[in-house]
């Protein structure tokens, strides 16, 4: 929906500059020729900046470069057939189809009158900013800078949560609770659950995962849809919470499955493991860890995998008893798992279906750690000797299971971030906490959505000024000039301080969706400039001065640019207005191209003027290709060439040695 605003730029360019042409009284066909021919330069520069800052967004490694693959091809490949449209099927229909007459509706002479007074008013606006451009480069880097102040206060996180009407709850009782137990417990839960009128349908689980933990279950919420209920996720997600912990013996968790993100573990937006030699240690850095994140705002359910106090019973078999009784250590072992654990004996077939017979004491019998003792077990003489004259128990907690990572002990550590909380700031805190919590050879390794989201901004982030790079490169080559791609890039800091403002105002986050805004507007702001520093410039062509120059072309681009600017933000706001399914997802970036563009506009019609009359004393008189043509080659050539001799000569040598040493064991 956001190229829409971008692929009719270049069409709009075109027929704006033909139109002008016809009202200065050319015929059609002289229109169209001389129209498109005089804006085709700044159409093909404008359409290969914005590809040049997409293909490395297409081209980004890991998870994050797979989702935006598709982004970056498809705004690549519309604005390349935009741009064929506008420089041959534009020109083609104007030389038959034009014909400019005077405004006859109401709408249409005032907007005719709105723009003439909006370009007389830039006249003279423009005049007062070249005099002062000193003062006006100073404004605009002073505006920038303060910009850059609400970095800190606008929320950070990887996605932003979305109402997707349902959610997961994890469930976990004492460790050692029976399954009968556990399940008690979630049928009170589910009663909870079936009372509020905004839940659809649910689903439990208990037991049977992660490896068999009879004392956890799950529980997956799914409410009515949006425009059904009066409450939101979000606000119903703090509700059950309250309530799940209110049940005696039960600790729930809930979790948002819309943040997991492109997670492959639990999912949450806190994750990470405390790792260390000592596994008494790490358990007491974990707690006094987890105890610094409860007492936050910035963090809510935090929980562990690490549990302990599992009972467990050991059994000694006294070997002097049991071979004066005649009973077998063998005979004991198999007694014990035959009447707690199980054993099938026999199987049976009824009604074409065959069952397992197992012998097993009833649960009753079986419930505590004494009943051990009161089993039998059968001597070599065939008679019945009770276990506890042949056996000792001992009762000890244990550790349900010892987890390690990366071959070091481990204990993980997840949280949810604090409502209307930064997942950036949740994440910094917690690595605070750690390092201030945990000594010398204990450390903290962030994994899930947690490391994706590191991942996600640093690789958005250095395709962005890949981007940047690309795009004064093909510039360069365009303007054959390394003075006016600067000029025209001085547009991209006015379209993040509109964005940041933006998404400050509105209260919406900086995420992947809204930095891919902020990439959307390096491409799309540069146009603006374009056309004026490229108007300008053939104003300077034809002999006018740098200031002559400057006050004729850029009241001429004036309607052309609010033209572009205004089909942006138009195609950006249904999406910035959208209160559907995901809607969440792509408010941000409709929200970061909207303030983008209307600031960089806004600024870029005085700053690019002022920053070009004032870098005119550094142009140099020769071009790039006349440089270019004074170097030696033949020189340069034969440097290269015994460069790279010797290269290749070191190479040699070193794979040589390295050859050696793998064969002999030494140097």
């Amino acid at each position: 929906m956001l190229a829409i605003g971008i692929v009719v730029d270049d069409a709009i360019m075109v027929l704006e500059n033909i139109v002008r042409h016809r009202e200065h009284g050319e015929s059609q066909l002289d229109a169209a020729r001389s129209g498109s021919k005089e804006i085709t330069f700044a159409a093909i520069a404008a359409t290969l900046a914005i590809v040049a800052v997409f293909l490395p967004v297409a081209f980004m490694k890991g998870i994050i470069g797979k989702f935006f693959f598709q982004f970056g091809i498809t705004i690549s490949a519309a604005v390349g057939l935009s741009l064929l449209e506008a420089l041959t099927l534009t020109p083609m229909r104007c030389s038959q189809f034009l014909d400019v007459t005077e405004r006859k509706t109401p709408f249409g002479r005032g907007f005719e009158s709105v723009m003439k007074q909006s370009i007389a008013w830039y006249q003279k606006m423009l005049i007062v900013s070249l005099r002062h451009r000193k003062k006006v480069l100073l404004a605009a880097v002073l505006i920038f800078a303060a910009s850059l102040l609400t970095v800190p206060l606008i929320r950070k996180e990887f996605v932003p949560a979305q109402d997707q009407s349902m959610f997961l709850s994890r469930i976990k009782t004492p460790i050692g609770s029976s399954l009968e137990f556990t399940s008690e417990r979630m049928r009170q839960i589910e009663a909870m659950v079936m009372k509020r009128p905004e839940v659809k349908r649910y689903f439990c689980a208990i037991g049977g995962f992660g490896g068999g933990e009879v004392n956890t279950g799950m529980m997956f919420v799914t409410l009515q849809p949006k425009n059904k209920r009066r409450l939101s996720q979000e606000e119903l997600m703090d509700y059950f919470r309250k309530e799940f912990n209110q049940v005696p013996d039960v600790k729930a968790v809930m979790q948002d499955l819309s943040t997991r993100g492109f997670a492959a573990q639990r999912g949450y937006p806190i994750e990470f493991t405390v790792r260390g030699p000592n596994w008494d240690k790490l358990v007491d850095y974990s707690e006094e860890i987890q105890k610094q994140m409860k007492e936050n705002k910035l963090f809510q359910d935090v929980d562990t995998d690490y549990l302990a106090e599992m009972p467990e019973v050991k059994v000694f078999p006294d070997r002097e008893k049991a071979f004066a009784r005649g009973v077998s250590v063998r005979t004991i072992g198999q007694t014990i798992n035959a009447m707690l654990g199980g054993e099938r004996i026999a199987k049976y077939t009824k009604d074409g279906k065959r069952y397992d017979v197992r012998v097993k004491v009833v649960a009753e019998q079986r419930a505590d750690a004494t009943d051990i003792k009161n089993l039998y077990v059968w001597n070599n003489r065939g008679e019945m000797v009770k276990l506890s004259e042949v056996v000792h128990t001992q009762e000890n907690p244990t550790l349900f299971a010892i987890t390690r990572r990366g071959r070091e002990r481990a204990i993980g550590v997840f949280a949810n971030v604090g409502r209307g909380k930064s997942q950036a700031a949740a994440i910094n805190q917690a690595k605070e906490i750690s390092h201030k919590a945990l000594p010398e050879g204990y450390r903290v390794v962030f994994s899930g959505t947690s490391e994706t989201f590191r991942e996600s901004f640093q690789s958005l982030f250095f395709a962005l000024w890949l981007g940047v790079i690309v795009a004064y490169m093909i510039l360069a080559s365009q303007f054959n000039h390394v003075i006016h791609p600067f000029t025209v890039l001085l547009a991209l800091p006015f379209s993040i301080t509109g964005a940041l403002i933006a998404l400050f105002v509105t209260n919406n986050s900086l995420n992947i969706f809204s930095l891919i805004g902020l990439i959307l507007l390096l491409g799309i702001v540069k146009k603006n400039s374009i056309l004026l520093v490229e108007f300008t410039n053939q104003m300077r062509e034809r002999g006018l001065s740098p200031l002559e120059a400057l006050k004729k072309a850029c009241p001429l681009r004036l309607r052309p640019i609010i033209m572009t600017s205004v089909s942006t933000i138009a195609a950006a706001l249904p999406p910035a207005l959208a209160v559907g399914p995901g809607a969440e997802t792509r408010i941000p970036m409709a929200i970061a191209v909207i303030g983008g563009v209307f600031v960089s506009t806004l600024l870029t019609l005085f700053v690019v003027p002022a920053a070009y009359y004032s870098l005119v004393p550094f142009e140099k008189k020769e071009t790039a290709i006349e440089t270019v043509k004074k170097i030696n080659w033949r020189e340069i050539t034969g440097d290269v060439a015994e460069m790279s001799r010797k290269t290749v000569g070191f190479l040699r040598q070193m794979s040589g040695k390295a050859l050696h040493y793998f064969h002999n064991g030494k140097p």
